[in-house]
């Protein structure tokens, strides 16, 4: 998607990080080298923590961003969980700036579906998606319980111009992908474009229609 703006727009375009709860975007941003944001440490302190043990990761180590506030005023906030899975690191970057540096989010902690014993967040699917030709870029999951297992649908949506004829071949290309990028096998439903459903405000990415409690 970056590559693509930075195509039309002839800009070259930076990721930047932010959260209302601790002041909306700012909280960190990327330089010139796209190698990571800058995390505004004379602002906030940054830490990794395992979202299920709450235990502090080591650098480097992929787990839940949480962030203090060091100089807000009004609304402090204490090793706030933002739920988003990075990684951080203080290796020094090619632009000279030392402040630490939070790898790109790779999903949120809330996102995560263990799906036969896989750790899958809907961002991988998303990684597979974008960019594949011939597709539109609206997707669901649906994970159901069939006997003792569990079973994903995932229904993409064809770019406009496509015939009915080229959606197996586009169903099996996309499962391939899947399959050999996030490590789950999943049956691929190809819909016509508008087939996806849409929902005000963020989009639902995954219909988890297991059994509560499994």
């Amino acid at each position: 998607m970056r590559r693509e703006v930075e195509a039309r727009l002839g800009l070259r375009a930076v990721d930047i990080y932010g959260l209302s709860e601790i002041m909306g975007p700012g909280v960190a941003c990327e330089c010139e080298c796209q190698a990571g944001l800058h995390g505004w440490e004379d602002h906030f302190l940054f830490e990794v923590i395992d979202p299920d043990t709450l235990r502090p990761l080591p650098e480097g180590e992929a787990g839940e961003l949480v962030i203090t506030t060091l100089t807000k005023q009004a609304l402090p906030m204490l090793r706030y969980r933002t739920r988003d899975i990075t990684r951080l690191t203080t290796r020094p970057c090619a632009c000279g700036r030392t402040h630490l540096r939070m790898l790109r989010v790779s999903g949120r902690s809330d996102d995560m579906l263990i799906v036969r014993g896989v750790n899958v967040f809907p961002s991988q699917i998303e990684a597979v998606l974008i960019g594949r030709p011939n597709l539109a870029p609206h997707y669901q999951l649906v994970v159901e319980r069939r006997g003792s297992l569990d079973h994903v649908t995932l229904e993409v949506e064809a770019a406009f111009g496509l015939t009915t004829n080229q959606y197996a071949g586009l169903a099996r290309d996309v499962a391939h992908h899947v399959k050999g990028m996030v490590g789950i096998s999943v049956d691929v439903t190809v819909l016509q474009p508008g087939g996806v459903p849409r929902s005000p405000g963020k989009a639902v990415r995954v219909r988890d229609l297991r059994p509560k409690g499994d």
